[in-house]
C-alpha cells in the first residue's frame, strides 16, 4: 500500500510539472510619441513601403519613368478649430546626384543611373526640403494622397544600371 501511494504521489508530481511547463511566451512592445498637433497621424501612415515594382531600364532612358503608384498619410481625430490655412507636409531625403532641382530622390543598391520623384494629388512634382501649398483638412481623418515613380536620369541606356534600388524620404507635417 505505501508502494502505491508513494507511486501515486510521484505521478501526481510529475504530472503537475508538465502542466506548469512553458507552453510559450512571448512580449508585445508598445511605442508611440505624443504630438503637439491638431491630428494623429495613422500609425499605416508613419512607416510605410511603396513597391514601385519591377521596371525595365529601356524605360527609363532619356528621362523616362516608371508607372505611378500612390500613397496616402492618413490623419485622424483631426480638431480644426484653430486652424487657418491647413497642413502642409515637407518631404525630405537625399537628392539624386543628377538632379540639381532637388526634386529626385537618390536611390541605393546595385540598381542606378534613375531616382524616385514624389507628386502630390494635383500631379505636381514636390521639391525635397520645401513645404507643399497648404490643402485644407476638415475635423475628424482627412486622407492626404500622394504618388512616386522611378525617373531616369536623362542619359541613355549605358547610364542605367540594374539592380535592386531603394530610397528613404522623411515628411514632416505643419499646420496653420
Amino acid at each position: 500500500m505505501k508502494k502505491i501511494f508513494l507511486l501515486a504521489l510521484v505521478s501526481g508530481v510529475m504530472s503537475s510539472s508538465v502542466f506548469a511547463a512553458d507552453m510559450g511566451h512571448g512580449k508585445v512592445n508598445f511605442k508611440g510619441s505624443i504630438i503637439d498637433a491638431p491630428c494623429s497621424i495613422s500609425p499605416d501612415s508613419i512607416d510605410q513601403t511603396v513597391e514601385l515594382g519591377q521596371i525595365s531600364n529601356i524605360a527609363l532612358v532619356a528621362g523616362g519613368k516608371s508607372s505611378p503608384k500612390t500613397f496616402d498619410i492618413a490623419l485622424e481625430n483631426c480638431d480644426i478649430a484653430a486652424l487657418e490655412k491647413g497642413v502642409q507636409l515637407t518631404f525630405s531625403g537625399a537628392a539624386a546626384s543628377f538632379d540639381n532641382t532637388n526634386k529626385t530622390l537618390g536611390i541605393v543598391g546595385t540598381g542606378a543611373g534613375a531616382g524616385i520623384q514624389i507628386t502630390n494629388g494635383g500631379g505636381n512634382i514636390i521639391t525635397l526640403g520645401t513645404p507643399t501649398p497648404f490643402q485644407d483638412i476638415q475635423d475628424g481623418n482627412n486622407t492626404l494622397r500622394f504618388s512616386a515613380y522611378l525617373m531616369g536620369n536623362g542619359g541613355d541606356i549605358k547610364t542605367i544600371t540594374a539592380g535592386e534600388f531603394s530610397s528613404i524620404a522623411d515628411f514632416t507635417l505643419s499646420y496653420e
